[in-house]
């Protein structure tokens, strides 16, 4: 049979990453439906995933493909059209994250079901990135990663501790365990802040529903890990606001974040629309730009490489935990939950996205005895 025009250009653009349609490779994908091809040169991100979720596509190893594909920049070559261009101008004249819009993220991911999240983190439900410098597992790289934490905001007994993002309260839990840390947590995920309560029962740790942006009281450390996804361009200087409203004079402010390589006012489309809605990644220039005046950067720590095999793992877990999820979840949830797992796993080993732990204080203030990086 000829091949079209339209696959003839994704043949000619997937060779360039290295990638064969229907061959034998690993990162080789198999085409079930023809109707890819313009699909993907209508839609790029957004079609690609959608395709895959309803099985016109398969790919053995879909974390290599995605290494692949991006290392090789494939979707700056394939013209975007007016739909996704409509998209790129409603972020720049909408606050996306404002208001209501920050709970919708909870709904459609955070409150899918805790059983689907025990299955698949760490014994501590971290959901982010682990630090595996020095760890031969998930649990080992995850509670690495929590004493990283508390080494570099210089935690010590007694302290108060503001978490903006708290999650299952992870952190709080351990904080409070190790260093008999009071913690406040803002959550604006129902089901993480019940299981997050009941994991913390008996600990100085109180967890709150509700945004950010709300958080009052005056604090020793105010941390987050993981939240500044969902914050958004526009409320970069309030995320700020906050913080340096709830920091004592001396405090020291902390910040866990996925970050671009470049500033945005987007996400990847798909992404966007299916696992993180409203969501985006904050570039270097806006957090400084955000924080300018208020902090002074004591270190900025990037060890992206890490979130990989964290991704990894979390896959491994998923795919084992299936049989017995499989009768809450359907077949196209599974294809777009370890879609999301291993394309993310390819972005983090391609270097296109990064792990960074901030830590900040005030001008004026001596700087903190405690560990870097």
């Amino acid at each position: 049979m000829a091949k079209t025009k339209q696959e003839q250009v994704i043949r000619e653009l997937f060779e360039l990453a290295g990638i064969t349609i229907n061959g034998t490779r690993p990162y080789d994908i198999r085409v079930h439906d023809t109707r890819l091809y313009h699909r993907v040169l209508k839609d790029t991100a957004l079609g690609l995933g959608e395709a895959y979720v309803e099985g016109w596509w398969d790919c053995p190893a879909l974390d290599q493909f995605f290494d692949r594909i991006l290392r090789a920049d494939l979707e700056s070559k394939v013209k975007g059209n007016w739909q996704l261009k409509l998209r790129l101008l409603k972020t720049r004249f909408f606050n996306l994250q404002s208001g209501r819009r920050a709970y919708q993220v909870a709904r459609q991911h955070y409150d899918l079901g805790n059983e689907l999240y025990k299955a698949m983190l760490d014994k501590r439900m971290n959901y982010t990135c682990a630090y595996w410098k020095n760890a031969k597992n998930l649990d080992e790289a995850q509670e690495a990663k929590l004493e990283l934490v508390c080494q570099k905001i210089g935690l010590e007994k007694g302290m108060s501790v503001l978490e903006l993002g708290c999650g299952f309260g992870s952190f709080a839990k351990y904080a409070a365990e190790k260093y008999d840390a009071h913690v406040t947590g803002y959550n604006v995920s129902e089901q993480q802040v019940l299981l997050g309560r009941e994991l913390c029962k008996g600990l100085p740790v109180e967890l709150v529903l509700d945004d950010y942006h709300k958080a009052t009281g005056s604090f020793d450390r105010v941390i987050s890990i993981g939240v500044m996804e969902h914050v958004g361009y526009k409320n970069y200087r309030t995320y700020m606001e906050v913080v340096d409203r709830c920091l004592k004079k001396d405090g020291i402010a902390f910040i866990h974040t996925i970050g671009g390589n470049i500033s945005t006012t987007t996400a990847n489309e798909w992404t966007a629309k299916y696992i993180f809605p409203n969501g985006m990644l904050p570039s270097v220039a806006q957090l400084g730009k955000a924080m300018e005046g208020l902090f002074v950067v004591e270190d900025w720590h990037n060890f992206g490489p890490d979130y990989d095999p964290t991704l990894m793992a979390w896959h491994r877990n998923f795919e084992e935990a299936w049989p017995a999820l499989k009768d809450k979840y359907d077949e196209r949830f599974y294809r777009m939950w370890r879609y999301y797992l291993l394309s993310s796993a390819g972005g983090f080993r391609a270097r296109g996205t990064q792990l960074w732990q901030i830590v900040m204080t005030r001008p004026g203030t001596d700087q903190p005895n405690c560990r870097i990086s």
